[in-house]
């Protein structure tokens, strides 16, 4: 359970209703509003630096990395910061649709799909933005599949012995 607020002295609304006296909160707010009132000029400032787009995000270009022709972003492409999420989201969504299609085929089987978002501040402006995006995926093929058994085979032949345990 949570009890009322109170303070020392019954100083308390809670234990003496009669004390409360809003007068010097909304004094202190006036007083504090008057210190960051901002004159024409600095308003007009402030409009003008909102609304343009600085040269950093203007020149913000997003490419994807991955060895997969059919995703967006195959060519440097240019993104508001707004629209960074969606967008970016979009793309990768694009990436677990091509797993799924992939572990959808005999002898495949899609074992997990994840996304995570890198998000940045722009070091010009300070808007957040989403600077890029990682799908992993992991797939089961059927090892009965010859070609996949002589895969096997020679990742063996390649493997065995990288790993030693001296200690044992």
């Amino acid at each position: 359970m949570i009890n009322p607020i109170s303070y020392n002295n019954n100083h308390s609304i809670y234990n003496n209703p009669g004390a409360y006296n809003p007068k010097p909160s909304l004094d202190a707010i006036n007083k504090i509003q008057g210190i960051y009132k901002v004159s024409d000029k600095e308003k007009n400032s402030i409009e003008k630096t909102a609304s343009s787009e600085c040269q950093t995000c203007k020149s913000r270009k997003y490419v994807d990395g991955s060895n997969e022709s059919n995703v967006s972003f195959k060519s440097p492409t240019h993104i508001s910061p707004g629209a960074s999420f969606s967008m970016v989201r979009a793309h990768e969504q694009e990436h677990v649709s091509n797993a799924i299609r992939k572990g959808n085929q005999p002898g495949a089987q899609l074992i997990s799909a994840s996304v995570s978002l890198k998000m940045d501040v722009c070091p010009e402006c300070g808007s957040s933005y989403i600077s890029g995006g990682e799908t992993r995926t992991q797939i089961k093929y059927d090892v009965n599949n010859p070609y996949g058994m002589e895969r096997k085979k020679a990742d063996e032949s390649l493997l065995k012995g990288l790993f030693v345990n001296f200690v044992a």
